[in-house]
């Protein structure tokens, strides 16, 4: 299965075939649409000739931002993302040989254990983290044990609340009509 993230098909593909895309675009959805943030993997290997985590690890930073705010701009904020692009990065060549995955596998996790992991990059907090251990579980097929209760309300079978639940333009409709719902609860309670 492909995962249905950009609406646009090489795109998602990448994200699908490389879980180094799929975590960057995570790591990108701020602050601007959700299929903004996940078309960054593919335009960084678009002009890169691949998305290498080596590779931008060791790019020069400079160079890296440059890259990164070329129109269209990898993100709303080029430079500072490319700056926790190439953190992020960096720490999976330190600290995983630079095999994304082995977040996930690495000595059989538990889900805590894989929240703990991700937590633990640059610009994963906690809410990050939980929606990407939702999305790993929900369309993934990575389901360590527990991931559901750990992603939570993420992992909750059925909810349409984040890029976790998205797989067609319809879903991503029923997610943003739930976002807007609940920044109007917020509101409207002085949160």
């Amino acid at each position: 299965m492909t995962l249905w993230l950009t609406g646009d098909p090489a795109a998602d593909r990448l994200l699908t075939e490389d879980p180094f895309a799929l975590l960057v675009g995570m790591l990108l959805d701020q602050q601007v649409p959700m299929e903004t943030a996940f078309l960054g993997p593919a335009k960084i290997a678009d002009r890169m000739g691949g998305l290498d985590v080596h590779r931008i690890a060791a790019a020069e930073p400079e160079a890296f931002a440059t890259l990164c705010a070329t129109p269209p701009a990898v993100h709303r904020f080029p430079g500072s993302m490319a700056g926790r692009i190439q953190a992020v990065a960096t720490t999976l060549v330190e600290q995983y040989d630079g095999d994304t995955a082995r977040i996930w596998t690495d000595g059989d996790p538990d889900a805590r254990t894989v929240l703990v992991r991700l937590k633990a990059l640059p610009g994963f907090g906690d809410q990050k983290a939980r929606i990407f251990l939702a999305l790993l579980g929900k369309q993934v097929g990575v389901r360590p044990e527990g991931w559901r209760e750990v992603a939570a309300p993420y992992g909750e079978e059925g909810a349409k609340r984040s890029v976790a639940d998205i797989t067609d333009a319809a879903s991503l409709a029923e997610v943003r009509a739930t976002k807007k719902a609940a920044k109007a609860a917020a509101r409207s309670t002085g949160r």
